[in-house]
């Protein structure tokens, strides 16, 4: 670890405290070359899988393009930030926990549609309108009756 003031490499840990969700490990650092202090924060290193696109294509899972759709899909809709962070969280856990090395594209967008049904219908059909490409406002009709019979109203 480099001092961020002299560059440094040598320093002695001053303080260590897990955080809140005893994800991270917060560390106090003291550079032995300038005296100043910085925080440096570990973390496990957990490898999730590669993203089989539909065109064979292969890409690491990325968090912040979930976000950014699920985040686009719920735009001027009254839902908080926090339920779309839980819902990240809660698809990135379920792919952890698989613990294979490649996941099918199909299957991450499936997980945010059941997960996004139940927060908001309008975000949930958003998602569905460019996830699933409806071809005409049949298909999107379609998707709209089985939406209102999943919540027990008949369309």
């Amino acid at each position: 670890m480099r001092c961020p003031f002299c560059s440094a490499t040598e320093d002695k840990v001053v303080d260590t405290r897990p955080s809140e969700d005893e994800q991270l490990v917060r560390r106090r650092r003291e550079c032995a070359g300038c005296g100043k202090r910085f925080t440096t924060y570990e973390r496990v290193e957990e490898l999730l899988p590669s993203v089989v696109k539909k065109d064979a294509r292969r890409e690491p899972f990325d968090r912040i393009k979930l976000l950014a759709g699920v985040t686009k899909a719920c735009e001027k809709r009254p839902v908080p930030m926090a339920a779309l962070e839980e819902l990240a969280d809660s698809i990135e856990r379920s792919l952890r926990e698989l613990g294979e090395k490649e996941i099918a594209s199909s299957r991450i967008g499936d997980a945010v549609l059941s997960r996004l049904r139940e927060i908001d219908d309008v975000a949930y059909l958003r998602f569905a309108t460019v996830y699933m490409h409806f071809k005409d406002a049949t298909e999107l009709l379609s998707e709209v009756q089985r939406l209102l019979r999943w919540k027990g109203q008949d369309p």
